[in-house]
């Protein structure tokens, strides 16, 4: 059995003062604060550098859980960092809708250049994302828009993984260390099929209900009208137990599913690029 390597104190500390130091690089920044893990690390850290000279940039549309918009705008209130919400309107895209496998590059060439237009008005030239190195690793097209775009990926230059910023995350004492991966409501969809409102709402609704269970780490992945729910391993067993099976496929199909199935694999990020390779 192949062991786990473990990051040591050091290369975190090291890693620290790299991110660091690429943050000080800017006199100014704006953060694409989505709540989650990464972003709320990225903007921690930023804030901390660049103090008052730092602003958070949410999406909202209906792509985005309306729980993690919540979260984004309670955490940087807490915090005293200016927020700004930009509509993001990835619906009104036909170029997204449909769903192609550049999907996520369509959304980040729209997204990006609304968040910039919004930094600048509050003075700000450049705008930071939150990807690790471990997104090198998947189908990541959103990725190769923000780099043709210019935005800056300061945890990639430092060399931080997901585990890492996790770790780094905890000893901050910052909550989201480790919170369960959030992505936009479309990756429930398989690419090809139509994004729609009504899908969309199907299926925050789907995992709203399965939260509110206490299933902390979820996915809906949505086909057509048959709900394919992903959970980590050890969840699988508290899912399929008799009267905990029964609420949930009565809550789901509250939420317009016919047919309600648990994906035996468990959950696995970004699934739904299985069979792409990655050049």
């Amino acid at each position: 059995m192949k062991k786990e390597c473990k990051t040591s104190e050091d290369d975190l500390k090291y890693k620290m003062e790299c991110l660091t130091s690429a943050i000080k690089v800017y006199s100014s920044l704006a953060v694409a604060f989505s709540g989650g893990t990464d972003s709320t690390f990225l903007l921690a850290v930023a804030h901390k550098v660049l103090k008052k000279n730092v602003i958070a940039i949410t999406a909202k549309s209906q792509i985005h859980p309306v729980r993690e918009t919540d979260f984004a705008a309670d955490y940087t209130k807490k915090h005293r960092i200016e927020h700004v919400i930009v509509q993001s309107n990835e619906l009104e895209i036909p170029e997204f809708t449909v769903n192609n496998r550049d999907r996520c590059y369509v959304c980040k060439m729209n997204l990006f250049p609304r968040m910039m237009k919004a930094a600048l008005k509050k003075g700000i030239r450049d705008l930071a994302h939150g990807a690790n190195i471990d997104d090198l690793k998947d189908f990541r097209p959103g990725f190769s828009a923000a780099s043709e775009l210019g935005v800056a990926a300061p945890m990639i230059e430092a060399g931080l993984s997901k585990q890492e910023i996790r770790l780094l995350s905890k000893k901050m004492g910052l909550g989201t260390w480790n919170k369960p991966a959030m992505a936009c409501l479309a990756t429930r969809i398989p690419y090809g099929a139509p994004i729609t409102i009504e899908s969309l709402k199907m299926i925050e609704e789907a995992e709203n209900a399965l939260l509110d269970l206490g299933f902390t780490a979820c996915r809906v992945r949505h086909h057509g009208n048959l709900a394919r729910i992903e959970l980590p391993k050890e969840d699988i067993e508290r899912m399929i137990n008799g009267k905990m099976r029964d609420s949930v496929v009565g809550k789901l199909r509250k939420t317009g599913y016919l047919y309600v199935s648990m994906d035996l694999e468990g959950y696995i990020q970004g699934s739904m690029n299985k069979g792409i390779k990655i050049s």
